[in-house]
């Protein structure tokens, strides 16, 4: 059987209340044992000493573009875009083309990322047909082929009453349902946030409550239906507050942010800057303040990319007609490191659960732990390497990140995926 040892790093496993010294054994796939001294002989060795050693990560928030805008993005390159940060399992969001709304086209993504893909891809359904938000899409088809969970991700359901019978169907299949939370009759025409900045830069913007009445109506109905309802991408201060409301009162109601949510606010937008044009739109300090609140009081509970490729020459457009979203594989972990877990935000173990348990107790992954059986899927990360991120390097197909150029203090080592060594940092 492949045997791997990884020796003397520091294991710290949230999903065990692990922290400690030693070393990990893995066989065929599979962690064995964690022990000090464990004989390498007959094994490949890894000596993660120095290192954080911690169950591999998971993104639940992944756009591939595959099938449909390949020029952008594969299964094949976002996999190795994913291992290079860190991430050994990511989801992927339905909006392909076509969109992944019913059972053909998530077992063909299934299909290509055994494949194609070096690390583990979960298909994430579509809500409606097309996306379209009026018709429930094939969702108990596409949890048989592989979905674990549905989202009309960049499309919101308007319609209170689909999206309740959405949350009624999932909730009878035990699925959690993401939500893209965004009144686009509040947001009609805008290009970033709603305020000071937008008003310099002569943009139309986009309001905060344009996401706020969308969270609160589909907690409402997350009470009425007892379904498991998730926030993506939360950018709003109201937003985060209502989480936390709905949390209190014990409802099934989680919620994820993204690194650029926490590190960048809609002042950090220069003129023309269509590598910082996302959706939910960069917001104000008090909301990047209150995300980073939200992450440190447990009213979030996992972090994720939102990696959104787009080619070169769309984002080379005007800022009025490029396309929203950066891709964030690769510098997910170095943001994370440096705004929250240096900056005392969080502990260790809370910055590793919201990569790790987090995500797998969302979307009930049998990941995200190094209990012995489980399958050994494994993230080696530095805390305090220095490294500067060149994203002309990037196993991306896609360019478009505002952090080209910027320097980290620890990062991404090593990747394991069932007990293969499947990247290692140069």
């Amino acid at each position: 059987m492949a045997r791997l040892v990884i020796k003397n790093g520091r294991i710290v496993d949230p999903s065990q209340n692990l922290d400690r010294v030693c070393d990990v054994a893995i066989e065929d796939g599979v962690v064995r044992e964690m022990a000090e001294g464990i004989a390498g002989s007959g094994a490949e060795t890894f000596d993660a000493s120095g290192l954080v050693v911690a169950p591999g990560f998971i993104d639940m928030h992944v756009h591939l573009r595959e099938p449909g805008f390949e020029q952008a993005e594969t299964i094949e390159s976002g996999s190795r875009a994913a291992a290079a940060g860190g991430f050994t399992s990511i989801c992927c969001m339905p909006n392909t083309h076509p969109v992944n709304d019913n059972p053909e086209i998530t077992q063909y993504i299934c299909d290509r990322a055994r494949h194609f893909a070096l690390v583990n891809i979960y298909p994430i359904g579509a809500i409606t047909k097309n996306s379209l938000g009026t018709e429930l899409a094939d969702i108990e088809g596409m949890k048989r082929t592989g979905a674990v969970a549905i989202s009309d991700d960049g499309k919101p359901v308007m319609n209170a009453r689909v999206a309740q019978r959405a949350m009624e169907a999932a909730a009878s299949l035990d699925l959690p349902l993401i939500e893209h939370c965004e009144d686009l009759d509040l947001s009609d025409g805008g290009l970033m946030h709603e305020g000071a900045r937008s008003k310099d830069l002569g943009l139309r913007g986009i309001p905060r409550s344009s996401e706020d009445v969308m969270v609160a109506r589909d907690i409402i109905l997350a009470e009425v239906t007892g379904a498991r309802y998730h926030v993506a991408h939360l950018s709003s201060k109201y937003s985060v507050e209502m989480v936390a409301f709905a949390k209190r009162r014990g409802l099934k109601v989680t919620a994820e942010a993204t690194p650029h949510h926490f590190v960048l606010a809609d002042s950090d937008v220069p003129p023309g800057g269509c590598n910082h044009k996302m959706k939910p739109p960069l917001r104000e300090g008090g909301d990047v303040s209150a995300v980073k609140r939200g992450i440190s009081s447990g009213a979030i509970d996992a972090i994720a990319t939102d990696h959104a490729p787009h080619s070169e020459a769309e984002k080379r457009e005007s800022f009025e007609r490029c396309p929203f979203g950066i891709i964030g594989l690769e510098t997910a972990l170095g943001l994370a490191l440096e705004q929250l877990y240096h900056a005392g935000a969080v502990t260790l173990q809370q910055l590793i659960r919201l990569f790790t348990w987090g995500p797998a107790t969302i979307l009930s992954l049998d990941r995200g732990t190094l209990r012995p059986g489980a399958a050994a899927d494994v993230t080696v990360f530095a805390l305090d390497d220095e490294w500067t991120y060149d994203v002309n390097r990037s196993a991306s197909k896609s360019r478009n990140t505002p952090f080209d150029g910027r320097k980290f203090r620890g990062g991404p080592v090593a990747t394991v995926v069932a007990g293969e060594i499947i990247w290692r940092r140069e």
